[in-house]
């Protein structure tokens, strides 16, 4: 969530000549959890019927609740919710540390889901009366570890020449409409997965919170149309959702990744060495965080050396909250992308229009 909404607060602020501007990430964060387990919740209902050995089952269990996302996990809960800037909720301890939420939610909802399972003969009637109970208490836990999100709030910001607004009271959807609205629908989601076809369509089972909302739906494009996109959207001042394989060659004190920093193969004496589809194909590499990339280092013939990302490690991690990475680092381990339509090129556009190939939330891909 603090990425894709950083994507959209630089817009915000140029938009209406703000000073400054965060949106509260615990606000979406709190409706979040919620529908990640009402998802949950009802997959256990549609699949109760299969066997504990099932894959389905196995991964559902595995996989109960997470504290991460996507791009369009932002964009189905804002326009469900709505949006509150981060005087109206602002973060706690535990929205930082989420770890002992995620656990405790990850043992209720799989106490609920082995529950219906073995009510698994009873009436749909009777199960969603059951998972309306659940989802209460669910709801009872995330307001006594994060708060009430608010019905309504008072709001003021400074403009960028020093004047302040006048107070103005809003609802999360107000809020969303007069500063969000007209920005969501004009992206699209590019993957780059050299193990599959390139300019496919794909979906992933499951890669949603909203029970009601949309799969994560990407067109899969070769590492280079991917990078001309987003050096395109970064010289034009349009900060992007990004995601990448952030563990690997990482220096976390210094915020640099870079293919040359560990050289694990000669200190071990054995070649270690993999391609990019070999490590997809094997689990040995995949996307595992998102953040912002907010820029690009060219040398004098435009060709990208280094990149910048902003990150939602904190200010003391990393150089002061961001991190660099190398360009041969970004065609190793970089993943997803979320641009504007008008910095992709025709093949990628045409794309869209098919069909999309469902893949399974097992998948690499996840």
């Amino acid at each position: 969530l603090f990425s894709a909404l950083n994507v959209l607060r630089p817009s915000i602020i140029k938009a209406h000549k703000m000073k400054r501007f965060e949106f509260s990430e615990k606000y979406l964060f709190f409706y979040d959890q919620l529908e990640k387990a009402n998802l949950f919740l009802e997959a256990m209902i549609t699949h109760r019927h299969k066997p504990d050995d099932d894959r389905m089952i196995e991964w559902l269990f595995k996989h109960p609740i997470g504290d991460g996302g996507v791009w369009n996990m932002m964009t189905d809960l804002i326009k469900k919710y709505g949006a509150v800037p981060k005087q109206a909720m602002p973060e706690s301890y535990n929205s930082d540390h989420t770890r002992w939420l995620r656990r405790m939610l990850q043992r209720k909802l799989r106490k609920d889901g082995y529950r219906i399972r073995q009510w698994k003969n009873k009436s749909e009637t009777f199960l969603r009366r059951q998972k309306t109970n659940m989802l209460a208490q669910v709801y009872r836990m995330l307001v006594i570890a994060l708060g009430e999100p608010p019905k309504t709030f008072r709001w003021r910001y400074e403009t960028e020449d020093g004047a302040i607004t006048p107070f103005k009271t809003y609802t999360p959807h107000q809020f969303f409409r007069e500063f969000v609205a007209d920005q969501l629908d004009d992206y699209v989601m590019l993957m780059n997965d050299p193990s599959r076809p390139f300019y496919q369509l794909y979906e992933i089972e499951y890669d949603r919170n909203c029970y009601e909302g949309h799969n994560w739906e990407y067109v899969n494009v070769p590492i280079s149309v991917l990078k001309n996109a987003a050096k395109k959207s970064i010289l034009d001042d349009e900060p992007m959702y990004y995601s990448c394989d952030v563990g690997k060659q990482l220096n976390r004190e210094d915020g640099i990744l870079a293919m040359e920093q560990y050289d694990y193969s000669s200190l071990f004496g054995v070649d270690l060495n993999m391609t990019k589809t070999e490590r997809i194909r094997t689990f040995e590499s995949g996307s595992t965080h998102g953040m912002a990339l907010m820029g690009v280092d060219t040398a004098k013939d435009g060709r990208p050396v280094k990149w910048l990302l902003e990150n939602s490690w904190g200010e003391k991690s990393g150089f002061e909250g961001y991190l660099i990475m190398t360009d041969r680092w970004f065609d190793n381990y970089t993943f997803r992308l979320v641009v504007r339509r008008k910095y992709l090129d025709d093949k990628t556009l045409k794309a869209l229009n098919q069909k999309a190939v469902k893949l399974p939330p097992w998948d690499a891909m996840f």
